[in-house]
């Protein structure tokens, strides 16, 4: 990759960009509870589950005591209420499967989609690392899928961001790289068996070449996880323009495309709108939440409109609002 074309806004991205993001916007949220105009809340909550309760001890009944937790057994032995306290298990995982594959390669507005997933990824981490839970990554391109177990660390998150970011700026035209669209079921199967149950698992890619395994893996995924697929798209994919000839560019190269024809164009479009149709299916076949995010729009403001900013808090004797905690 070339000085100049590393210097191409939306094209590729870099470290320093995935770090500056840890600040970008600390109400985004992937976690099961959401405000309740998240897309994640309302009836995908019953399927978004919490951290889990660990039993510490049966103690003497107490005002302000939740009276559902009241053991009625000891109570009876002892002839005294007494209550069972849990405390909270805070060892959550979370894991990234990010795309970043040539199909990704392409964007028409603001930003390819390969950086928009990038992006997404760097603000899933930091958010996932800000509340103390740990965070791991899968992430993917045509001829190497790279695992990262899941550590409470900001070196962690780290390496999650440069493994991304080499992916990405790995991409570009004519660099002899092949498309591989069979690189996302092997990364779920990746994902497969690294979460075995409870864990929040966060699917970035435009979903190219999806079927019927892709299908059944983040069923199978779903079933005991939290999963939540971010599906990359750019306008210009479903909606291609009259005139004959496009130009398409990486900073570095130019290719010509002919799409004149209206049966060419007709047939690009259909085969995205299908496959978009078939992602967002998922919600209702798997019962997880689908969330579309444009390379035409920043993505922070997406994700936050999306999944649904926390409310922000003053702090006490400040003038400032501080935005609150992503509950998890």
């Amino acid at each position: 990759m070339t000085e100049t074309s590393a210097r191409t806004p939306g094209v590729y991205v870099s470290l320093d960009d995935l770090i500056a993001l840890e600040f970008r916007d600390r109400r985004v949220s992937f976690l099961p509870r959401q405000p309740v105009h998240s897309l994640l809340s309302g009836r995908f909550a019953s399927r978004m589950r919490g951290r889990g309760l660990n039993f510490e001890e049966i103690r003497d009944y107490r005002p302000g005591d939740d009276v559902r937790e009241i053991d009625w057994k000891v109570t009876a032995r002892l002839q005294k209420p007494h209550v069972r306290v849990f405390n909270e298990e805070r060892d959550r995982q979370a894991l990234l499967v990010v795309d970043q594959r040539l199909s990704m390669f392409f964007g028409s507005r603001r930003a390819m989609k390969s950086v928009t997933a990038a992006e997404t990824a760097a603000i899933g981490a930091w958010r996932v690392l800000g509340v103390g839970d740990r965070v791991g990554a899968i992430v993917f391109n045509d001829s190497d899928v790279v695992e990262l177990a899941a550590r409470r660390s900001r070196a962690t998150v780290l390496q999650i961001l440069s493994t991304i970011v080499a992916q990405n700026q790995a991409l570009g035209v004519g660099r002899g790289l092949v498309p591989a669209s069979g690189m996302l079921n092997r990364a779920l199967e990746r994902a497969e068996r690294r979460t075995m149950h409870d864990a929040t698992v966060i699917l970035i890619s435009d979903f190219d070449g999806a079927d019927a395994a892709t299908r059944r893996m983040i069923g199978a995924i779903a079933r005991h996880n939290n999963v939540v697929a971010v599906l990359v798209h750019d306008p210009l994919q479903s909606d291609l323009p009259a005139s004959s000839r496009m130009t398409v560019t990486d900073g570095e190269l130019q290719i010509q495309l002919e799409v004149g024809r209206e049966s060419v164009r007709k047939s690009i479009a259909q085969a995205s709108q299908e496959r978009l149709r078939g992602v967002f299916a998922w919600t209702r076949e798997l019962g997880i939440p689908v969330l579309p995010l444009s390379t035409a729009e920043e993505t922070a403001p997406q994700l936050r409109r999306l999944l649904g900013g926390l409310p922000a808090r003053h702090g006490r004797g400040g003038s400032h609002a501080r935005a609150e905690a992503a509950l998890g």
